[in-house]
C-alpha cells in the first residue's frame, strides 16, 4: 500500500502510522471534527473508539468504496469491563462490513497495544499483528504493508475470526485495566 488514511490521532493512530510510514507509505490523518476530508489512502485505518464506526461509515460511506478499510475497534462495554457490546457470533468487524458492503472490510490491530506497536517488540519476540477479512487480496497487502514496517503479520481467516480476535483483544484489555498486565505486555505469537 503506498497511501493510508488513518481516521483518529491517538495513540493507535500514531503507532499504526509509525509502522506504515517505515514501510514506505504516505500516510494521511483525518480527525474526529474533520467530516468534509476527502480520503486520499488506498488502504483507510479505522484507529477510532467502537462507537465511532457507525458514524464514519454513515459520513464517508461513499468516500470508502472499493478501499480496504481496517477496524482495529474492540467492541468492549466501558462502563462494566463484563463484556463485548455486539451480538454472540459477530463483531464489530462485520457490523461494518454490513454498514459499508462496498469496501473491503479487515479486521487488524485489536490485539495489540499501542506501546507494542510502536517498539516492535512483545517480550523479545517480534509484534505479530493478526489480520482477518474475506478478501485475500486486501489481507496480502495488508500483511506486506506491516511486514514492510518491521513488525511480523499473519492471515487469521475470514473475516468471521474477527469475533474470536475482538474476544482476545477484550481478555487483554481486561487484563492491562486489572493491572494483571502491563499497557506494554500482549501476546506474542511465535513461529
Amino acid at each position: 500500500m503506498s497511501s493510508v488514511t488513518i481516521f483518529g490521532t491517538g495513540t493507535m493512530g500514531q503507532a499504526i502510522a509509525g509502522v506504515l510510514a517505515r514501510g514506505g507509505a504516505t500516510v494521511q490523518h483525518i480527525g474526529s471534527s474533520d467530516t468534509e476530508a476527502s480520503v486520499s489512502g488506498d488502504l483507510v485505518v479505522l484507529a477510532v473508539p467502537y462507537a465511532s464506526l457507525a458514524t464514519i461509515a454513515a459520513t464517508y460511506g461513499s468516500r470508502l468504496a472499493g478501499k480496504v478499510v481496517v477496524d482495529i475497534t474492540n467492541p468492549v462495554n466501558f462502563e462494566t469491563f463484563d463484556s463485548l457490546v455486539v451480538p454472540e457470533g459477530s463483531s464489530a468487524a462485520a457490523k461494518l462490513q454490513a454498514a459499508l458492503p462496498e469496501a473491503r472490510v479487515l479486521k487488524a490491530f485489536n490485539t495489540n497495544f499501542a506501546a507494542t506497536v510502536a517498539s516492535g517488540t512483545i517480550g523479545g519476540e517480534t509484534t505479530t499483528v493478526l489480520v482477518a477479512g474475506d478478501d485475500a487480496e486486501a489481507k496480502a497487502a495488508l500483511v506486506a504493508a506491516v511486514e514492510a514496517g518491521g513488525l511480523a503479520a499473519l492471515d487469521a481467516g475470514s473475516l468471521a475470526r474477527a469475533h474470536e480476535l475482538e474476544a482476545l483483544g477484550f481478555l487483554q484489555l481486561t487484563l492491562a485495566a486489572t493491572g494483571k498486565v502491563s499497557w506494554a505486555s500482549g501476546f506474542a505469537v511465535v513461529r
